[in-house]
């Protein structure tokens, strides 16, 4: 039978492994093991053991554990790479051309799988919304900081997948009857569902991580996110004062080049364990080649390597290159494993610390607070080492300088390179320089084709 609508199929199933989970995820959240393999939603949330295993299983869905890339895992990062100017297609790589090409047809397999990897997660963020706030099971305090987490984990995916497809259905409930004829709310909606998400996360988490590491949020996780969001909305004070509270948390700081990905990185506001039988994370293990003189699957583009300064370290430490029949071909190399055994250990990060400082750094440029800003920006330059620090009170010029940061600090991390094009209104500018066929209906993906075919209250993109 063929899949009906995003969560159509989803909801119709109350039935959370919790075995799975619990062998999946127990490096996220240390948890009894539970002998039961399957419990009903109701009895899920009626006990306080199978509650953190539900919870558990949202970060599962980031599944770095997984043989291959998924909505979070990769595919983010690898197909707006490549739509964007970071990335190109190696001959080996199959399928995602139409990426590169900017031709990505409505029943691409991949888009189809984004869309249900991120439709299929938030059913299980909202199913674990809806039990923890009915449940008696455990205490008001751990309720409240466990629907704060998992406000903070809807809240990031929305914010990528507004940047994917533009207006996307705000999904709340479990209830089939209603997700599976769900229409699309406007971009401005979603954002305000984004920030609702976020400040009502940002009053019930605390400054400690609820576990080991930092691989389950806290309020500077909340923090990071809004200082994102407001800075994609252009409330630049407000994303001035969320990037005040990471900033100036003691429990961050940038670290050297070598070790920013490391398990344990200080830079780390939101890092994922690498757990995988496989692999350590999904990008090392995409990206990296599989022997010295095999051509990368993906390659630095010419417009990204053009971007570094010939003094740039982050050219050297954070990419490598293959010398395939006397060409270089370069490759992202921010994660250095692709074996789960390799050492040092290297987890999976979502948010870091340099980006919040630059994402202050444009937003005091906004407000034409350009000492402030250039502090921020030469901070990230510094840790580059031997470069010289930029000076400028023209703020085209400095606005520029922190794209230009941005693009040579974050590349090939989350969509950021995607996502500031976006937001900056350069994307056609700049593309259509980088891709000669390029459109600005691409700017973005289309909605799979099932999805227009199962649900009539959705629309094709242009």
């Amino acid at each position: 039978m063929r899949q009906t609508t995003f969560l159509n199929t989803i909801a119709l199933s109350v039935v959370i492994s919790i075995g799975s989970i619990l062998a999946s995820c127990n490096k996220l959240i240390d948890i009894p093991l539970n002998p039961k393999n399957q419990v009903s939603a109701d009895r899920v949330f009626s006990d306080s053991t199978n509650i953190i295993a539900a919870v558990s299983g949202v970060y599962s869905n980031f599944a770095t554990a997984a043989s291959y890339a998924q909505f979070a895992s990769g595919l983010i990062t690898i197909n707006t790479g490549l739509s964007a100017d970071e990335l190109t297609v190696g001959p080996n790589a199959f399928g995602v051309a139409d990426f590169y090409n900017n031709t990505i047809a409505p029943d691409n397999s991949y888009v189809r799988s984004m869309w249900s990897d991120a439709y299929k997660n938030i059913f299980q963020i909202n199913l674990c919304i809806e039990g923890i706030t009915a449940t008696n099971a455990i205490s008001s305090n751990l309720k409240t900081q466990l629907i704060g987490e998992l406000k903070v984990d809807r809240a990031l995916y929305y914010y990528h997948m507004i940047n994917l497809w533009g207006d996307v259905p705000i999904v709340t409930s479990t209830d089939y009857k209603i997700t599976q004829k769900a229409g699309r709310s406007s971009v401005a909606d979603v954002l305000a569902f984004i920030l609702s998400d976020l400040t009502e996360a940002q009053q019930s988490l605390t400054f400690n991580y609820p576990s080991a590491g930092r691989k389950r949020p806290n309020l500077h996780v909340a923090q990071a996110l809004l200082s994102k969001v407001y800075l994609y909305l252009g409330q630049y004070q407000n994303a001035i004062a969320a990037a005040n509270g990471v900033i100036g948390s003691p429990l961050y700081q940038l670290e050297p080049l070598n070790g920013v990905f490391l398990s344990g990185s200080k830079e780390a506001i939101w890092q994922l364990p690498a757990k995988g039988p496989y692999q350590q994370t999904p990008e090392g293990a995409a990206f990296i080649p599989f022997s010295s003189d095999y051509q990368p699957d993906y390659t630095l583009s010419e417009q990204l390597l053009s971007a570094f300064e010939p003094n740039d370290p982050r050219l050297n430490t954070w990419a490598s290159f293959n010398t395939v029949d006397g060409t270089k071909y370069y490759y992202p190399f921010k994660y250095k494993n692709n074996a789960a055994d390799q050492t040092p250990l290297e987890d999976y990060m979502i948010l870091r610390l340099a980006d919040v400082y630059l994402i202050r750094a444009e937003a005091y440029a906004q407000l034409d607070r350009y000492p402030e800003a250039l502090a921020d920006l030469n901070r990230i330059r510094d840790r580059a080492e031997d470069r010289a620090d930029i000076s400028t009170n023209v703020k085209s010029d400095l606005l520029k300088a922190i794209l230009h940061e941005r693009q040579v600090e974050l590349f090939c991390e989350w969509g950021n390179r995607w996502i500031d094009l976006k937001r900056t209104k350069t994307i056609d500018a700049v593309l259509s320089v980088a891709k000669p066929s390029w459109k600005p209906t691409a700017a973005l993906f289309p909605i799979p084709i099932g999805e227009l075919q199962a649900n009539p209250n959705l629309y094709p993109n242009p």
